[in-house]
C-alpha cells in the first residue's frame, strides 16, 4: 500500500539504521516498495540499499528532483517521502496504517526527533513541534505520507535546489496536513558540528527569506 522513496548521496553512514523500520512493515504488507532515489554516491550506499532489497535509481543531485524520479517510479498508492539519515519509531506501522485508511486527500508529517539528549537538541525539536503542529510547516526530516492521488494533483515535488520540502506542505495545505506522534528519528550531526542555535536559527531565517519571496537558488548558496 506505500511505496518508500529515499533520496540519497554518500547515506551510507546512516542508511541501514534507517532502513529497519521499514522491515517489519515490509513483513505486513504496508510497504510494497522501497525506492532508493540516488543523486550520485561514491561510498557504499548502492551496496546497503540492493543488499536490502531496495530498488535503486541512478539520478540528478538534487533532493527535490530525486524525490520526484523516486515518485515516478513508485506502485503504490501512497507515498513516503523518506530522509537518508532519519529512522521511524516502533509505533509508525500502526499509525500509518491507520491514517491511510481515512481517505486519500490527504498527507502527513512525523514528530521531530534527534539522534541526540542534549538540550540544544531538545530545544530545536520544541520549536520544530511548534512550527509543524501549529503552522503546518514541517520540514523534510520529519518525512512525508501523502497519497498518490494528493500528490499528482499537486504535481509532485518540484526539482528546486532547497526549499522542496516548504513549497510542497504549502500547497498540500493546513487542512490536509496531520502531524502524527509517531517520530521520526534524525541525525543531529549537522547540529553539533556547526552549533544548534547557529544552525536553528539559519534555518529559520532562510525559511522566512523563502516564504517571502527569495529565489531558492540563492538561498541554496547560502546554506551551503
Amino acid at each position: 500500500m506505500i511505496s518508500v522513496i529515499i533520496p540519497t548521496l554518500n547515506a551510507a553512514p546512516f542508511l541501514a539504521r534507517t532502513l529497519a523500520p521499514l522491515v517489519g512493515a515490509v513483513a505486513l504488507g504496508l510497504v510494497k516498495q522501497a525506492i532508493v532515489a540516488d543523486g550520485g554516491s561514491d561510498d557504499d550506499t548502492i551496496a546497503i540499499a540492493e543488499a536490502a532489497g531496495c530498488e535503486v535509481i541512478a539520478c540528478a543531485r538534487g533532493r527535490g528532483g530525486q524525490m520526484r524520479t523516486g515518485a515516478a517510479a513508485a506502485k503504490a498508492d501512497w507515498l513516503f517521502f523518506l530522509h537518508a539519515d532519519t529512522s521511524l519509531d516502533d509505533a509508525w506501522v500502526e499509525e500509518a496504517a491507520r491514517f491511510i485508511g481515512g481517505g486519500d486527500q490527504r498527507a502527513a508529517a512525523f514528530t521531530l526527533a534527534f539522534d541526540d539528549d542534549s538540550a540544544g537538541a531538545h530545544w530545536v525539536v520544541f520549536w520544530a513541534c511548534v512550527r509543524a503542529r501549529l503552522w503546518k510547516l514541517p520540514y523534510g526530516d520529519q518525512g512525508l505520507l501523502i497519497s498518490r492521488a494528493l500528490y499528482d494533483a499537486l504535481g509532485g515535488y518540484r526539482d528546486l535546489p532547497l526549499m522542496e520540502d516548504v513549497d510542497i506542505v504549502r500547497r498540500i495545505g493546513a487542512r490536509r496536513l496531520s502531524i502524527l506522534r509517531s517520530r521520526a528519528i534524525t541525525s543531529a550531526e549537522k547540529y553539533r558540528r556547526d552549533g544548534y542555535n547557529k544552525r536553528a536559527w539559519r534555518n529559520l531565517v532562510l525559511t522566512a527569506r523563502y516564504l517571502l519571496g527569495a529565489d531558492p537558488a540563492k538561498l541554496a548558496r547560502l546554506y551551503d
